[in-house]
């Protein structure tokens, strides 16, 4: 995949791993639109990028403000050739309620869903690609935090779906799934007065290295130039992965352990 002259809009690119990859990519030559729900950080994203960046004020879990991103885009720059969905929260701590699990599924889920519907169509056409941010939660789970576990199992799946479905015309698919990033999201959750909240962050932790945002936005964009479905930044996951497919009852065995020595 060649990133030069290709035009890219990328999710929550105000802080974290949206603005790594941001640089990233802009980098690597393409033109980017930076979105993220607060306008001044994606302005200031773009700025510090240059005249081949735009900053916009954009809902990516929306249709309209999905619509707003590839409609800047295509004004600005030129079609939409890569779309980098990295928008994502955490959610609410435990089982959550009716309206959280909206949020969270909105957010982690149907904006990935939303944003393929809006430009699958196009991409059949003349090519694209798709790039999921999602989670190395998406592989194993998330301690604490049952919305975040199951929407990135849901993203996981929906790209694959995606992958499967039109990799032959021209849709190219990755996969992002890293384990602790020292992002905005876990300081938040790290410092959150919740127990629960903090038994995730503690779980993401503990579990390996916590790499930095460009170590992520590096590992994506080679996988992207590579055309790999599945990106691990964290190569440990993995081992973790395999060891939970072959024994599904000791892995889920051991991250009860796991829970409980976080706990004490």
């Amino acid at each position: 995949m060649q990133i030069e002259g290709r035009v890219a809009v990328i999710t929550g690119a105000g802080s974290g791993i949206g603005r790594a990859l941001a640089h990233a990519f802009a980098a690597a030559g393409a033109s980017v639109v930076a979105g993220d729900l607060n306008g001044v950080a994606a302005t200031q994203t773009a700025e510090s990028i240059g005249d081949r960046a735009v900053g916009v004020s954009a809902d990516a879990s929306s249709t309209g403000g999905i619509a707003t991103l590839i409609d800047t885009a295509r004004t600005q720059f030129g079609p939409v050739d890569i779309y980098v969905a990295n928008a994502g929260i955490i959610g609410a701590p435990g089982l959550g309620t009716e309206a959280t699990w909206d949020q969270v599924l909105d957010v982690n889920l149907r904006a990935h869903i939303r944003a393929a519907d809006a430009l699958v169509p196009e991409w059949l056409q003349r090519g694209g690609y798709f790039v999921s941010v999602a989670s190395a939660a998406g592989l194993l789970t998330q301690v604490g935090a049952a919305g975040y576990a199951v929407t990135k199992h849901a993203a996981v799946g929906f790209a694959e779906w995606l992958s499967i479905t039109y990799g032959d015309s021209g849709v190219g698919v990755t996969c992002v799934c890293p384990m602790g990033v020292d992002t905005p999201l876990l300081t938040d959750i790290r410092d959150a007065t919740d127990p629960v909240t903090r038994l995730a962050a503690d779980s993401v932790t503990t579990a390996g290295e916590v790499l930095t945002a460009e170590e992520v936005a590096a590992a994506t964009l080679a996988g992207v130039r590579d055309e790999r479905f599945l990106v691990l930044p964290h190569e440990a996951v993995l081992e973790m992965y395999r060891g939970k497919g072959a024994d599904y009852d000791r892995w889920i065995a051991g991250m009860r352990r796991y829970q409980r020595a976080l706990g004490r």
